[in-house]
């Protein structure tokens, strides 16, 4: 944890110092407002450890309202780095172009006070869609035909939350809205594929009532993710069951004649001594093979050895970046990054965008989704 909570300040200090750069490259201001500047961006850099610690400490009406200060001011710092980024690389390019073709071209691109200015506008422009983005919640639906769900059911609809991050900032009324959309998907079984909450969720038990609320006739299953663990197990733990989830610990349940459900920990897991230590492989090799299995698994990686053994895994983590071009950083770490995939073996693959957000209350380009899976039996295809 020291060394993340070390590499994450090194590197949001070193995007805090280009700013910095390109700002007083373009304005060229003296000390004295580059001291303010300075100061201000070396506090913010500091800002999410502020409000862990204030959540700790039970400042709680603070950690909210400094959350929104700090996150927002996180979002706009990550749009304002890529599109410095693009024109850098377009400057780059003008430039290379220039020597090589021996002509000055660098009357083409605007000066840096320009550049500078056009940045800001774009990315208050990309900020302001982004917060509309992350409120406009999609459904995306998926129909997998398979001869393993039972004739006289013919149809079975899960319906997957991943990734909401219940917290200082996904309160009620964001809440509510998923609520809405999952109740209207008329789901069968519910699932939240990890991470359902995020931070200290003291005082946030009124929030699990609109959880508990939703019918799901073959009842609803969750798994942690990471951030359960870094929130404080226990607590998460019993925030999931209060919200009337089954929480899966590498551990699987079979609903007769119909499916398998199993989940597994996040890896996240073993820095806390809490990792279930049954091997993902054996867990699905003790079921029934007669019926479809679901594997609940928060990180989007597939165990080779497991391929054969579920029908269907359900992952999240991955937020397509939540904030464009993040995903193409993301894609490094998990190449099947968002969406439906045919794994070998027969087996398949869905990777939610995530419900939520974590950090900036911004999505661009990723807008968030609640999923609707249907198994189609037999005598519907």
């Amino acid at each position: 944890m020291i060394l993340f909570i070390v590499t994450f300040l090194s590197i949001y200090g070193l995007i805090h110092l280009y700013a910095f750069v390109k700002a007083r490259s373009a304005l060229r201001f003296g000390a004295a407002r580059g001291a303010v500047l300075g100061l201000f961006m070396a506090f913010m850099v500091f800002s999410p450890i502020i409000v862990r610690t204030s959540e700790r400490l039970g400042l709680e009406t603070f950690a909210v309202y400094f959350s929104y200060a700090g996150y927002i001011w996180m979002g706009l710092l990550f749009l304002f780095i890529s599109w410095s980024l693009l024109f850098d690389i377009c400057r780059f390019i003008v430039w290379l172009f220039g020597r090589v073709c021996r002509y000055n071209l660098t009357a083409m691109m605007p000066p840096a006070k320009s550049s500078f200015y056009l940045t800001l506008i774009l990315t208050l422009i990309a900020a302001a869609y982004g917060s509309y983005e992350a409120a406009d919640i999609r459904t995306e639906r998926v129909v997998i035909k398979t001869d393993k769900m039972p004739k006289e059911n013919g149809r079975l609809r899960i319906v997957q939350i991943s990734d909401v991050h219940i917290g200082l900032i996904v309160r009620e009324w964001r809440l509510q809205r998923i609520v809405d959309k999952v109740r209207n998907a008329g789901p069968d079984i519910l699932v939240s594929t990890g991470d359902l909450v995020d931070g200290q969720i003291d005082g946030l038990d009124g929030l699990s009532g609109l959880l508990k609320g939703i019918d799901a006739p073959y009842g609803k299953f969750a798994i942690p993710g990471n951030h359960e663990y870094y929130a404080g197990f226990g607590q998460s733990a019993e925030f999931i069951k209060n919200s009337g989830f089954r929480l899966l610990e590498g551990e699987a349940v079979t609903i007769p004649g119909l499916i398998n459900i199993a989940g597994v920990d996040d890896p996240a897991a073993r820095r806390f001594g809490l990792y279930t230590a049954i091997p993902e492989e054996d867990l699905l090799l003790s079921l029934d093979g007669e019926l479809f299995t679901l594997l609940l698994k928060h990180l989007p990686l597939i165990n080779e050895d497991s391929l054969g053994r579920f029908d269907l895994q359900l992952s999240g983590h991955t937020h397509r970046g939540q904030i464009f071009p993040f995903k193409f950083i993301v894609r490094f770490f998990f190449p099947r990054l968002s969406g439906y995939f045919e794994l070998e073996k027969d087996s398949r693959l869905y990777v939610s965008r995530g419900t939520g957000t974590w950090g900036p209350p911004i999505r661009f380009l990723s807008p968030p989704e609640v999923t609707v899976i249907d198994l189609v039996g037999e005598k519907f295809q």
